[in-house]
């Protein structure tokens, strides 16, 4: 295998200074040299399941006599307290008793299950390991002296 590289100039001046008196090149050996890295890529997934979801439906409850009553003994109590007489007193009984009735009418309550299906987009990331090239390096002996020299392909 034949490698071609770019060596700068002072690497070029220090081979060629041996090699122009003659001398004998041995050992030459060129060593890649990489970094190694982990690339995130990010992936977009929809994922979806089935779940369940609760049903509601009205149920009617009615109030009981003590939640009427209730109703209108504070709605009497507010009525004397705001009028000061009597007839506030009978009077916010009155709507104590029929808002306490009509608030106790029907109540919200689930009826059953459904499936449904739901989905979301979620992103995660793969991991990906990478390897890329960094420099090379000439090792080479000239006359029993060992020299290196670092250089880019």
């Amino acid at each position: 295998m034949t490698n071609t590289f770019k060596l700068t100039p002072l690497a070029l001046l220090l081979m060629a200074t041996p090699l122009a008196a003659q001398d004998r090149v041995t050992n030459a050996q060129v060593e890649d040299f990489y970094t190694y890295y982990v690339e995130r890529i990010p992936e977009t997934k929809r994922v979806c399941q089935t779940v369940q979801v609760p049903v509601y439906g009205t149920r009617n409850k009615g109030a009981s006599g003590g939640d009427i009553l209730g109703g209108m003994l504070l709605g009497g109590l507010l009525g004397k307290a705001i009028t000061g007489d009597d007839k506030g007193a009978a009077a916010g009984a009155v709507l104590g008793g029929v808002a306490t009735a009509e608030n106790k009418k029907t109540e919200r309550v689930i009826t059953g299950y459904r499936d449904e299906l739901q989905c979301e987009t979620v992103e995660t990331f793969q991991e990906v390991n990478r390897k890329q090239y960094d420099y090379s390096m000439i090792t080479f002996v000239v006359n029993g002296k060992s020299y290196q020299v670092t250089f880019e392909k």
